[in-house]
């Protein structure tokens, strides 16, 4: 099963190897952005199978990177199994971001039914050729270049391979910068602003790089990237507008000083929304606007509206009414008997349950499709229940089935299990279905196995067994 660690400024490091390989040309695949945004988005780290794995928060829900590998495609089908498995044994609605267009037909192809797919604008990075960077040849730069040429005809100019000792130099830039990006008053722009005087003492620790461009000697521009594959993420690059083509400028000679030895691309980011940096960005020609796919897949019982009502020879398998509560407490709530069950319900009820408890906890567990209870009825009195629960993304749920003490030795539970496992193949769509139970509940494993589950393995705790919609 994954492990993930929230992220420290020494796990980004463990994780550069990953992020310098990554030939999928996004941003958000790098140890600066990692850096940049850790407070706010809350990364934790997984590695598995050649592949590391970023989960981060975003509006209180848990987002999936694609898996990032030491060595292209190798492993990303086993750490989306992984994935896969985290979020089904820990109740996590899968959500994967940050897929890039290459991954996206196999992505989407793996989950069969219903897919939410989303590639939001303000998000898509901006890729560049490097070479148009150091030149900015031919008619369709002729605006950077003449910017580029007041610059060095009005000001005595000189850019700096940036080094520790010119972080006082960097610092004092900033500040000025700083005081008309926060006269904006744009929530993005002020985090930006914070995240870059945090990053500025690392950048070297980071394995990050830029420069300094200076007018008369006065800082009046800095840029600073990262390699990644073959490209060059560029994470920070400000000027002071009043010196016209400072912007050109630097990036020019960033491109220049940085973009050998196989660079091919630079990555300038995104534009998050921004107008005018939006309208910036595509004035330098971008050759591509990187895709971030969002993928939502669609468990089986996301389509489910409601609880079925089902006939069988004796019983019936529907909601469970308001005029059981007591007795589906007094089932939910046999500390003894539900040791089978494998769920302690005071788990997460602290303290004596308050009455109806049990009942609006299983609709609750409807209404957010984490599990389909049932109540198992015979000539209208409650006597067990049956649930569909554990539903995972490749069209599989576990069910399991219990029943009042004066209910047993009839064969309800057979029947019930028989029942709702015709639903959930015929109308649910599960292709699999999965259960267990306690290696010392003879009763339950001879029960599983006349409601047609097959054994497929045992541990130490538990037998397993699986039936599909083959039979």
């Amino acid at each position: 099963m994954l492990e993930f660690h929230p992220v420290t400024e020494s796990d980004l490091l463990a994780a550069k190897p990953y992020f310098a390989a990554q030939n999928l040309h996004i941003s958000d695949f790098s140890v600066g952005f990692q850096f940049m945004w850790m407070r706010y988005l809350k990364p934790a780290f997984a590695y598995t199978d050649g592949c590391l794995i970023v989960r981060e928060k975003f509006a209180g829900k848990d987002y999936f990177h694609y898996p990032v590998t030491l060595k292209e495609g190798e492993g990303e089908e086993a750490a989306i199994e992984k994935i896969e498995a985290y979020c089904r044994d820990n109740g996590v609605r899968m959500h994967f971001t940050n897929v890039p267009r290459s991954r996206l037909a196999a992505l989407v192809l793996r989950y069969g039914r219903e897919v939410t797919v989303t590639d939001v604008r303000r998000w898509r990075d901006y890729l560049y050729r490097a070479e148009d960077f150091k030149e900015y040849a031919g008619g369709k730069y002729a605006g950077q270049r003449n910017h580029v040429h007041k610059f060095t005809k009005n000001h005595a100019w000189e850019f700096r391979v940036y080094g520790k000792e010119d972080e006082p130099l960097a610092l004092s830039f900033l500040h000025e910068y700083e005081a008309a990006q926060r006269a904006k008053g744009a929530y993005l722009a002020e985090e930006e602003m914070d995240e870059v005087f945090r990053i500025l003492p690392e950048i070297g620790r980071l394995g990050l790089f830029g420069g300094i461009l200076f007018a008369e000697g006065k800082p009046v521009a800095l840029s600073f990237g990262e390699r990644c594959g073959d490209m060059v993420v560029v994470h920070i690059e400000k000027a002071l507008r009043e010196y016209e083509g400072a912007y050109p400028m630097i990036a020019q000679q960033f491109a220049r000083a940085f973009c050998g030895d196989g660079v091919r691309f630079l990555n300038r980011m995104d534009d998050a929304g921004d107008r005018g940096l939006r309208k910036s960005k595509l004035q330098y020609l971008p050759c591509e606007l990187v895709d971030k796919y969002n993928v939502l897949p669609k468990r089986a019982i996301d389509s489910a509206r409601e609880i079925p009502t089902i006939e069988t020879e004796r019983l019936t398998v529907g909601p469970l009414r308001n005029e059981d509560a007591e007795e589906y407490a007094r089932l939910a709530s046999d500390t003894e008997r539900n040791k089978w069950w494998g769920y302690d319900w005071r788990e997460d009820c602290k303290g004596k349950p308050r009455k109806g408890y049990f009942l609006k906890f299983a609709r609750e567990c409807f209404r957010t499709r984490e599990e389909m209870p049932a109540g198992i009825y015979s000539e209208g009195k409650l006597v067990g229940e049956v649930v569909l629960h554990r539903f995972g993304y490749r069209d599989e749920a576990e069910i399991g089935v219990r029943l009042l003490p004066e209910a047993e030795g009839h064969g309800y539970a057979k029947e019930a299990l028989s029942a709702m496992a015709d639903y959930a193949f015929m109308t649910l769509g599960v292709e699999r279905l999965e259960a267990k139970c306690f290696r010392e509940n003879e009763r339950s494993r001879k029960t599983l196995l006349s409601a047609g589950m097959r054994p497929c393995g045992e541990d130490d705790t538990y037998f397993y067994f699986i039936k599909t919609a083959a039979g």
